[in-house]
C-alpha cells in the first residue's frame, strides 16, 4: 500500500476533527472498502428482491456458492500476487516498464489454471451428484473466475496508486449489480437467488474488465520476456509459499469444523458451519480496523524512517547510519504498541456493542459463544500480520515462511483440538496459532535488528556469477627438479 502516506500527511497536518475524520475515511477507501461495497450489496439485494421468502434450500446452496467464491479466489490467487507485486516494484524502480504485461499475463494463467483445477471438478461434482441445475453451476463458476481476475488485476492498480480507482470501480460493478438482479427479478421474472448469483458475476466481471483496461493504458508495451517471469517466481518462492500460508491459515480453521458433527451439507456438496463461520465473521469484523490503522500509521511514519535510513546507507557516514537505524527500530516497536492500543479500544467497544445488539436480531446462542474467544484470536491475528509485513520490508522472507507456516499449523492442530471441547473454546485454534505466529515474527524482527549491518553490507559478491566449466582447485604444483618448479612458479606470479 505505498504511496497513501503522503497524502494522508497532508490531510492529517490539519489537526483537526474534520481532517481526521477524512483521513480515516480515505485509508479506509484505499483499504478495506471494496469488501464492504460488495457485502453490503449482497445484504440489499437479498432484502430488496425478498430473499427471505425462498425456500430453506434454496437460501442455503446461494449462500454457499458466495461464500465457496469468496474464500478460493482468495486461496488461489495468494501465492501469485505477492510475487507479482514485487516484480512490479523491481520493474518499475529498473524503468523496464515494458516487462510488466508479460509478468501479468503468465500470472494470470498460472492464477487461473490453479484456480480451475479446483473449481471444475468441483462444479462437475455439485452437478452430477448434488443434482444442481447446469446454468446455475455455470453463472457460480463464472462468478469464481470473475472474482479471480478482480483479485488478481487489483494488485496491478494497488501498485500504480489507484486505490480510488479500486474503489470507484467495485463501486461501479456492484451499482450494475443490483440494477441487473432488480431487472431479473421483477421484470423477467427469475428465481431471486439465481438473479442475484447472475447479476454478482456480471459485476465481478465489469470490475475485472474496467481493472483490466486501466493496466493496458498504463502499460502499452509488451517485450514478451517471460522466461524470465518464470525465473522470477522460482527465485522468490518463500514469497509465494508465506503468502499462501497466510491466507490458508485464515480459513483453515473454517475447513477443520467443516468436518465436526455441527457441519451441513447441502446438495451433497457444500459444505459448511453455520455458527461458528458466522461467529468467524463478526470475530474479522471486530478487528479489521487493525488493517486501516496500520496502514495508515506505516504509511504515514515508518515510511520515512525507513527511506531515511536507506538514504544513509547509501551516502551516510556512520553515525548517520546509527542513528537512523535505531529511530527506525524505535519507530517500528512505537507503531506496534500504537496499534495494540488503539485496536484494543475498538475491538472492546465492538466486542460490547456485539454482545449487547447481535441477540436482538437473531445472532445469539452458540454463534455469541463462539464469538468471544475468536475475536481475541482475530486481534493477534491482526497484529502478527503487521509484523510479517515488517519483514517484508527487511527482506526477511525465511521468517517470514517461518510465522505463516507456523501460524497455519498451530491454528490447524489447535482447531482440531478444540472441536472436542466446550462451544466457547472452539476459537482456540486461532487464538493459538496467532499467538505463536506472533512470536516467531517478533523474534525474527529481533534478530534482524541484530544482523541488520551485516545482512545489508555483507550479501554483496566480489565476483559475478555465472555458468560454465568449473575452473582448477589447483593453485600450485611441485614439479620434479625442486629448484626449478619454484623458479616456474615464482616467473608465473611475477
Amino acid at each position: 500500500m505505498a504511496g497513501i502516506g503522503v497524502r494522508l500527511n497532508r490531510i492529517f497536518e490539519k489537526k483537526s476533527v474534520f481532517s481526521s475524520l477524512v483521513g480515516f475515511v480515505y485509508s479506509t477507501i484505499a483499504t478495506v472498502a471494496p469488501m464492504v461495497l460488495v457485502i453490503l450489496n449482497i445484504v440489499l439485494m437479498g432484502w430488496v428482491m425478498g430473499l427471505n421468502s425462498t425456500t430453506y434450500l434454496e437460501r442455503e446452496v446461494f449462500f454457499c456458492t458466495i461464500l465457496y467464491t469468496f474464500i478460493f479466489a482468495l486461496v488461489t490467487a495468494a501465492p501469485f500476487n505477492a510475487v507479482s507485486s514485487k516484480y512490479i516494484q523491481d520493474a518499475i524502480f529498473e524503468e523496464r516498464y515494458q516487462d510488466i504485461l508479460s509478468c501479468y499475463y503468465l500470472g494470470l494463467m498460472f492464477n487461473i489454471v490453479f484456480s480451475c483445477l479446483l473449481g471444475i471438478p468441483f462444479c462437475l461434482w455439485e452437478h452430477f451428484v448434488g443434482g444442481v441445475s447446469v446454468f446455475y453451476v455455470f453463472v457460480g463458476f463464472c462468478g469464481y473466475i470473475s472474482l479471480v481476475l478482480v483479485f488478481y488485476s487489483m494488485i496491478y492498480l494497488s501498485i500504480c496508486k489507484d486505490y480510488q480507482k479500486i474503489s470507484l470501480y467495485f463501486l461501479l460493478g456492484m451499482m450494475m449489480a443490483f440494477v441487473i438482479a432488480a431487472i431479473l427479478c421483477f421484470w423477467f421474472h427469475w428465481e431471486v437467488t439465481i438473479s442475484i448469483l447472475f447479476s454478482l458475476m456480471i459485476g465481478f466481471f465489469l470490475i475485472a474488465v474496467m481493472e483490466f483496461a486501466t493496466v493496458k493504458r498504463y502499460f502499452m508495451q509488451n517485450s514478451n520476456r517471460y522466461k524470465a517471469v518464470v525465473k522470477y517466481y522460482g527465485k522468490w518462492w518463500q514469497l509465494m509459499a508465506a503468502n499462501f500460508l497466510y491466507i490458508l491459515g485464515l480459513y483453515i480453521h473454517n475447513f477443520v469444523f467443516w468436518s465436526s458433527e455441527m457441519r451441513i451439507v447441502v446438495v451433497k456438496s457444500f459444505v459448511c458451519n453455520q455458527p461458528y463461520d458466522m461467529a468467524t465473521c463478526i470475530a474479522m469484523f471486530t478487528n479489521i480496523s487493525a488493517t486501516v490503522i496500520f496502514i495508515a500509521r506505516i504509511e504515514m511514519h515508518f515510511h520515512e524512517k525507513y527511506r531515511a535510513y536507506s538514504e544513509a546507507v547509501i551516502g551516510g557516514k556512520r553515525a548517520d547510519i546509527n542513528n537512523t537505524q535505531r529511530r527506525m527500530f524505535r519507530q517500528i516497536s512505537s507503531e506496534l504498541m500504537s496499534l495494540v492500543r488503539i485496536q484494543f479500544i475498538i475491538s472492546v467497544v465492538l466486542y460490547l456493542l456485539c454482545i449487547v445488539l447481535l441477540p436482538r436480531i437473531g445472532l445469539g446462542g452458540m454463534v455469541m459463544r463462539i464469538y468471544p474467544c475468536m475475536a481475541a484470536g482475530y486481534f493477534i491475528l491482526f497484529l502478527m500480520y503487521a509484523a510479517i509485513l515488517f519483514l517484508y520490508y527487511y527482506n526477511d522472507l525465511a521468517g517470514a515462511v517461518m510465522t505463516t507456516f507456523c501460524f497455519c499449523g498451530v491454528t490447524f492442530l489447535g482447531s482440531v483440538v478444540a472441536m472436542h471441547m466446550s462451544e466457547i473454546w472452539y476459537g482456540l485454534g486461532v487464538l493459538l496459532g496467532a499467538f505463536a505466529g506472533w512470536t516467531v515474527a517478533y523474534g525474527r524482527l529481533r534478530r534482524v535488528e541484530r544482523n541488520l549491518d551485516r545482512n545489508i553490507f555483507c550479501k554483496g559478491l566480489l565476483l559475478k556469477r555465472g555458468s560454465g566449466k568449473k575452473p582448477s582447485s589447483i593453485v600450485y604444483q611441485k614439479t620434479d627438479g625442486g629448484q626449478k618448479g619454484n623458479k616456474r612458479w615464482k616467473q608465473e606470479v611475477s
